[in-house]
């Protein structure tokens, strides 16, 4: 797995190594500032063939101090190199300042408000302004040139950011400030671990592209760390060579009525495709003969009422429920209780008009829920269910660090006692006890086409499939997660819902499975 790191994580990190001896301050910041050039020559190779121009900017941090190393490096590599600082050379810490003085001893330092801003002014732009320890919004000098900058459309194409784009705040992802003025980057190179913010929110459009470069600290981090998803173990995917159908668990999906069924056998084919041993759709009479004439597959059963749902629930070989996908609010309202609420409780997706049954009275649902829940709402979803917390979330960042998705979904996990997969490109998984992972579809894992009626619901089947092969909830999320994306991506543009499911089977082959 991929580590994310908090600003204030990474500050213990560096902080750390430097007072066991491992580094020095400086030492790291020369590191810093060739991972940097390095990035760049790799990403534009023209920049190294040939003399260029490079405008960099520097901030009144270490981060800036970090923009003096390139500085030095480019005009080294035979670049012309023009460098702007942002304050006041006598206030720089120590290191950025020793930095300041060998650039010195080879160029000049303007100030900020003469600094270049268009593409024509330079091959390259190098954002040294604030880092990660930025909390605050960008002001004077650095605001006009990120603002004035906006107009020019080729600008980003020539902007890298050392470790996140300067108004960014690098634990949210989210803009700081009410202006809406952050930098735009096509690169940012990051430092040791990539950060939270470049995965959440704005992260991905204002950063362009994130690698991070390797400053010898080492693998050791904290354990409060949150991953990057990926399917930890997919050889777990795979079934023993001695298995039969109940070995890999029975899944019940819960459908809505006549004309309402479509929701349900999507999450039921992607349960059945990722493996649970048997699925049954219950539905109401009315739906009967509608999803009898879809289905082959699938198993069917009639639900009609509550009554009807706890005489299915008494089959104990029945191991795990979705309940939500075009099931009606009015019947979720009556289906919810009756499947969280049973003397044996099964492992349980609550999805959609599951979620949505609630909105109006969301702790009457928490009230019904056990540990092994899952909650998969989409941002309005969340809003109903927890309102207080998703107006943190969306309320304008004026200071960082800014109230992240990942503190929202940790908080709601806890308040729910179950794990909830917060949905989005961005979408976030968090467990009650504060285990948290992020599995993005941003960057080279860009799927605009997950973004289709139908994709949640099949996301629930897969959730659902895993819990009854055994899954906890936490892994089956995530794993649920990954592998959505990846059908997305093997597939690729022209997606719709019903293709999902038909794509594992290329996904598994290329796990090895």
């Amino acid at each position: 797995m991929t580590e994310l790191l908090t600003a204030a994580q990474m500050r213990a990190i560096e902080q750390a190594a430097i007072e066991s001896g491992q580094v020095t301050g400086l030492a790291l910041m020369e590191r810093a500032g060739r991972g940097v050039v390095e990035a760049v020559f790799k990403e534009w190779p023209e920049l190294a063939k040939a003399p260029h121009r490079a405008v960099v900017l520097c901030g009144p941090g270490n981060n800036g101090g970090d923009g003096f190393v390139v500085a030095r490096l480019l005009k080294e590599w035979g670049g012309e190199v023009e460098v702007f600082l942002y304050g006041d050379p006598t206030k720089l810490p120590p290191d950025a300042k020793v930095n300041y003085e060998r650039w010195r001893e080879i160029g000049e330092v303007a100030a900020m408000e003469a600094a270049p801003r268009f593409a024509h002014e330079a091959d390259i732009f190098v954002d040294a302004l604030f880092g990660t320890g930025l909390r605050r919004p960008l002001e004077g000098a650095v605001l006009t040139w990120a603002t004035e900058r906006e107009a020019d459309p080729d600008a980003q194409a020539k902007t890298v950011a050392v470790d996140i784009p300067s108004g960014l705040c690098s634990d949210s992802g989210r803009e700081l400030g009410r202006n809406g003025a952050t930098v735009l980057a096509s690169l940012t190179v990051s430092f040791h671990a990539a950060k939270l913010g470049h995965y959440l929110q704005d992260g991905p459009f204002k950063c362009g592209r994130t690698v991070v470069a390797d400053i010898g600290l080492g693998s050791d981090i904290q354990r409060d760390r949150v991953h990057f998803a990926q399917a930890s173990h997919p050889i777990a995917l795979g079934k023993a060579d001695t298995a039969h159908k109940f070995t890999h668990g029975h899944a019940l999906i819960l459908s809505g009525g006549a004309g309402r069924t479509g929701a349900a056998r999507l999450a039921a084919r992607g349960a059945l495709r990722i493996g649970a041993g048997l699925v049954t759709l219950g539905g109401p009479e009315s739906a009967q003969m509608e999803v009898a004439c879809q289905i082959t597959t699938l198993m069917l059963r009639r639900v009609d009422d509550g009554a009807g749902l706890a005489e299915v629930l008494q089959d104990e070989r029945l191991n795990a429920v979705c309940l939500g996908p075009g099931l009606g609010v009015a019947r979720a309202r009556y289906l919810v209780p009756v499947l969280c609420g049973g003397v044996a409780p099964r492992a349980t997706v609550l999805d959609a008009d599951a979620l949505t049954a609630f909105g109006e009275a969301p702790e009457a649902l928490f009230n019904l829920l056990h540990g092994g829940c899952v909650l998969t709402p989409h941002a309005g979803e969340f809003a109903r269910l927890f309102p207080d917390i998703a107006e943190k979330l969306n309320a304008p960042a004026t200071k960082g660090p800014a109230h992240s998705k990942v503190d929202a979904t940790r908080e709601a996990a806890a308040r729910a006692g179950c794990v909830v997969l917060f949905k989005g490109a961005d979408t976030v998984i968090a467990a009650p006890d504060g285990r948290c992972r992020i599995n993005s579809a941003q960057y080279d894992r860009a799927v605009p086409w997950l973004a289709t009626a139908g994709s949640g619901d099949v996301l629930a089947g897969f959730i659902t499939g895993l819990l009854a092969r055994g899954f906890a909830p936490m892994q089956a999320a995530e794993t649920a997660a990954w592998l959505h994306v990846e059908c997305a991506r093997s597939f690729g543009a022209g997606l719709i819902a019903e293709d999902l499911p038909e794509e594992l089977p290329k996904v598994f082959r290329r796990l090895g499975l």
